[in-house]
């Protein structure tokens, strides 16, 4: 049976011979002959010893303090998906016996570019943003700062920073195509244009699937959400001569939509059909069934933690941006249509 911290002494004393004999075989180097060096191995091997280095990465490996960063303005309804990931994060961590600590950025604290208190009380080993934060307040941060700093559902113009998203880009195309396949040709977009990376990588994947089928993006049928500055949410502008479908930038405005429709008597799927994205939908906000392109969630938070720990620990990983891919899941809010075609 092995033995706990099993010792060079232990493993000398078991073959009798003396530790520099235990050392030079076990370390590769000069001294001992071959067929001391593979019983050293072997007998070292049986008693589970473990090298100084290697039982100091197992401590690395665990023990870290996770700082993890939240704009005060995510963490309403409309971002609720936020809180999905920290949740997630937070059960990733627990697993390789780390801890999280949550800090929320204020609008004010970003302007002036002042630190969150993680860094400026040494509190995190490592700190992991939710969610771009306002300005150039996280490549600010991260220059700033000597420990690893990871984005979260968003990424800055330096792609070797380490970050990690969903496919937003494919997943608006699949389900711009499932509406096509739908029989729908007029089809608009819900989502304030230079919001967010998501947002904008979302349109383009709506955009390369409307060019793909010959449609033609009408800037009439793409609605704004939020506010572009605080990014609260302002009412969404639905035009009297609009399209058979919109595509909705997340879940929550797709529920948001929904409910706007219904209050002007137009209902979903019957009058005009609805798609969102995430998979997540704010209890209580609509009570249909939204077809969505679910995030994989546990892919990326996993992802994200064992990428901020490969950092902490000194030991190769990935590194840069990660893209993880998700999957069309089909509810109630889409209505098959006849054509021409």
């Amino acid at each position: 049976m092995a033995k706990a911290n099993v010792k060079m002494a232990d493993i000398a004393q078991a073959l009798g011979v003396s530790t520099v004999a235990v050392s030079k075989a076990l370390s590769g180097q000069k001294g001992v002959s071959e067929d001391l060096r593979e019983r050293i191995k072997k007998t070292a091997e049986e008693m589970g010893y473990r090298s100084p280095k290697v039982l100091r990465q197992v401590k690395y490996k665990s023990g870290f303090n996770i700082g993890v960063l939240i704009c005060e303005r995510y963490v309403g309804t409309s971002e609720a998906f936020y809180w999905k990931l920290y949740q997630e994060l937070t059960a990733q961590a627990m697993k390789r016996e780390c801890f999280v600590l949550l800090e929320l950025l204020s609008e004010q604290d970003m302007r002036q570019m002042h630190m969150p208190k993680l860094v400026t009380e040494n509190k995190a080993d490592g700190l992991i943003i939710i969610g771009k934060p306002a300005g150039r307040y996280a490549t600010t941060l991260r220059n700033s700062w000597s420990r690893p700093v990871l984005y979260l559902d968003f990424y800055e113009d330096d792609l070797s920073a380490d970050a990690v998203i969903s496919n937003g880009f494919f997943g608006m195309y699949a389900l711009t195509n499932y509406l096509w396949e739908c029989g729908h040709r007029k089809i608009g977009y819900i989502g304030t244009l230079g919001a967010t990376d998501s947002i904008a990588d979302r349109y383009f994947g709506y955009c390369k699937s409307m060019m793909v089928h010959g449609l033609t993006v009408n800037p009439a049928w793409v609605l704004d959400d939020r506010d572009l500055q605080t990014g609260l949410d302002i009412p969404i502008a639905f035009p009297e001569d609009g399209p058979t479908a919109y595509v909705c930038n997340c879940d929550y405005e797709a529920g948001r939509a929904i409910r706007e429709l219904n209050a002007r008597g137009i209902r979903v799927p019957e009058d005009v059909s609805i798609v969102g994205f995430d998979d997540y939908m704010y209890p209580g906000l609509c009570d249909k069934g939204i077809t969505t392109y679910s995030a994989n969630v546990q892919e990326m938070t996993g992802i994200a933690m064992r990428m901020m720990i490969a950092r902490l620990s000194g030991e190769p990983g990935r590194t840069g941006l990660q893209v993880t891919d998700g999957r069309l899941v089909i509810r109630d809010t889409v209505r098959v249509i006849e054509t021409e075609e």
